[in-house]
C-alpha cells in the first residue's frame, strides 16, 4: 500500500451542460483552477460515448479494454479522482452507474461520454499529498503512486 495524508481545500460546484465531454471538461476545469488533486462526484445524465466495462483478459501482462458504447440518455451517478500525471497535468480516473430503462452498466468513463441536459459535479479538493499517476510497464495504465 502507498499513501498520502492531505487536507480539504476548496470546493467547487460545476454544472455541466448538454453535450459537453466527460473527463475533457473537468479535467479542463482542474488545469484551470489549479487543481492538482481532487475528489469528485457527478450526478445527472450523459447520452453517448463509450466506457470500459473490464479487460478482455485479466490474466493478461497488459489490459486490453473492453469498450461498451453508450447511446441514449442515461441516469449517471460517478464518483472519481483527480491527480497529476508524470508532467503535472491533472488526470480525472471516474467510475459510473449509468441506468436506462431498469438496466445498469457500470464502468470508467475514461474513453469520454458526452452530458446529457445537465451534469452536477462537485469537486473536493486535496492539499498537501504527493500522489500522482505514473505508467506501470506492466499493465500499461498510468496507475496511483507516491511522487
Amino acid at each position: 500500500m502507498q499513501y498520502s495524508e492531505g487536507s480539504i481545500g476548496r470546493v467547487f460546484t460545476l454544472r455541466l451542460e448538454d453535450d459537453e465531454r466527460v473527463p475533457d471538461c473537468i479535467e479542463q476545469f482542474a488545469k484551470d483552477k489549479n487543481i492538482k488533486a481532487a475528489h469528485c462526484t457527478m450526478i445527472g445524465g450523459v447520452d453517448k460515448g463509450n466506457i470500459v466495462v473490464g479487460p478482455k483478459d485479466g490474466n493478461a501482462p497488459v489490459i486490453d479494454p473492453i469498450l461498451h458504447a453508450v447511446n441514449g440518455a442515461h441516469e449517471v451517478a460517478a464518483v472519481g479522482t483527480i491527480f497529476p500525471n508524470e508532467e503535472g497535468t491533472p488526470v480525472l480516473h471516474m467510475h459510473a452507474a449509468l441506468g436506462r430503462e431498469g438496466k445498469t452498466r457500470t464502468g470508467c468513463i475514461r474513453p469520454g461520454l458526452d452530458v446529457w441536459l445537465v451534469g452536477e459535479v462537485i469537486i473536493m479538493e486535496i492539499l498537501n499529498t504527493d500522489m500522482l499517476r505514473k505508467k506501470e510497464e506492466k499493465s500499461g495504465l498510468a496507475l496511483l503512486c507516491k511522487g
